[in-house]
């Protein structure tokens, strides 16, 4: 498993039938988690006092009950600043887990940044931007594609948070199939390719996505945008369908001789009630990862 273990700025405090409390900076959050099947005695005493508690609706769905917490605030990771804001749907506009992704490209990015050579970044369903300003921080020029208008607009305002304003990344307000298949028309490459699909989705014309129909295709076509000396392909799943060696087959598939490393794997997060003897890790979905390099292959 892959652990988001660089975090300061969040924590996962404990973990107790169906829900999480976590520390977002200075305020406390409650959250339901299907992955928490099992009970504890919830001994924090953060759970009687939360900021903000997300209540599930036995119809679907659900809101939020708020005790002290502002409308928005900042928190940090590495040299990164995010905007955070409870909204539908539970989310808080991050996924930390996806931390330690950030930090596998951002290296690979950087080694090849440190040789003098370009690298262009596609991230698609790329949401708030999280891996766009980490591949940005790193030296990438990156393209943020993202069918939600509102999505890029906090995009773009997490990259004025993080000093990168004037990063070159582009911001596209797009349907992600339709924006790939444009870019195999147009000729277009890039050194890397960051993919993070829902589960299920429409389209503007109604068309189902459904992940375990429709990510492999989707895979295959954008395979064709990378470049003759590729850098990274990311895959990321949060549901329990998708396994990681799902993930791993895929990409062996479509990567099939340019060598390189093909690897997958859960992603986690450490749960600050475990012990050193025990640490705790929450499983957050799972990850597959395609990377090669010629001084690498050549080895």
């Amino acid at each position: 498993m892959w652990i988001a273990d660089g975090w300061k700025d969040y924590e996962v405090l404990d973990t107790s039938d169906g829900e999480k409390l976590e520390r977002w900076g200075d305020y406390l959050l409650v959250r339901p988690d299907p992955q928490v099947i099992w009970t504890t005695s919830r001994k924090h005493p953060g759970w009687k006092r939360p900021n903000a508690k997300y209540h599930r609706s036995s119809r679907g769905g659900g809101e939020w009950e708020f005790f002290d917490l502002p409308e928005q605030w900042t928190i940090r990771y590495r040299d990164l600043t995010f905007g955070l804001k409870p909204f539908s749907f539970k989310h808080t506009g991050l996924f930390p887990e996806q931390a330690v992704n950030w930090d596998w490209f951002s290296g690979l990015i950087r080694q090849r940044r440190r040789q003098g050579r370009e690298v262009r970044v596609l991230n698609l369903f790329a949401y708030t931007g999280g891996a766009t300003l980490a591949a940005a921080a790193a030296g990438a020029a990156v393209t943020h594609v993202d069918a939600s208008k509102g999505m890029v607009g906090w995009a773009k305002e997490n990259a004025v948070l993080s000093g990168l304003r004037d990063a070159p990344i582009r911001w596209l307000v797009d349907d992600c199939g339709k924006f790939v298949e444009r870019e195999i028309r147009r000729g277009n490459h890039y050194d890397g390719i960051i993919m993070d699909p829902p589960s299920y989705g429409r389209g503007p014309k109604g068309e189902i996505w459904k992940i375990e129909e429709s990510v492999y295709p989707f895979v295959q076509r954008a395979a064709l945008l990378l470049s003759q000396e590729p850098l990274f392909f990311l895959i990321n799943s949060y549901t329990t369908g998708l396994a990681p060696s799902v993930m791993r087959y895929m990409l062996t598939l479509e990567q099939r001789g340019r060598g390189g490393r093909i690897e997958s794997g859960e992603i986690g997060l450490p749960v600050a009630s475990g012990t050193k003897q025990e640490p705790l890790v929450l499983p957050c979905g799972a990850s597959a990862r395609w990377s090669w390099d010629r001084a690498e292959t050549e080895a």
